[in-house]
């Protein structure tokens, strides 16, 4: 079904493999996962980063592999939810070599710069607490308080907002 010429059908199993562990294939899960990463419909793209994030952790290998594939997913794909779920991913399985692609993403659009925010809660890295506190002065509203309610800093007035540049 992951290799089935329907897009819908190759989601599908997607989200059955994630949902069962990969049990289905064992430790063959994540090597049959990886090469939708670079699938031609881009909802596939972005489903088997998620897949990819919901694998256990077979070893430091496949942890690295994955996160590699996930990072070229994060940081070239033409489709922002594939990048947002390949940043999501990325958080998920929390290798420490991934934290760069994470920073990479706090410039991306709105929607991956908060999802790479959350993200860095995953890493024990003194680059993590830096881009939040950075994050702090984000552009976008939502950003701003997600990097607030990780730091635990109290929110700010609403009226702020509006003296924003």
């Amino acid at each position: 079904a992951l290799a089935d010429p329907a897009p819908g059908v190759r989601r599908r199993a997607l989200s059955i493999l994630a949902g069962s562990g990969g049990a289905p294939l064992g430790d063959d899960a994540v090597a049959a996962v990886l090469p939708l990463l670079a699938d031609a419909d881009a909802t596939v793209v972005e489903v088997a980063a998620w897949a990819l994030g919901e694998l256990p952790t077979v070893d430091d290998g496949a942890d690295r592999a994955r996160s590699a594939a996930l990072a070229r997913v994060a940081t070239s794909h033409p489709d922002p939810l594939c990048r947002e779920a390949a940043v999501a991913a990325i958080a998920s399985i929390g290798h420490p070599d991934a934290i760069e692609t994470v920073l990479d993403a706090l410039t991306d659009k709105p929607a991956v710069r908060r999802r790479a925010v959350v993200a860095l809660a995953a890493f024990d890295d003194p680059r993590a607490e830096a881009a939040l506190e950075a994050a702090l002065q984000d552009r976008d509203r939502q950003v701003r308080e997600t990097a607030e309610e990780l730091l635990a800093v109290p929110l700010g007035d609403p009226e702020d907002d509006l003296h924003r540049p």
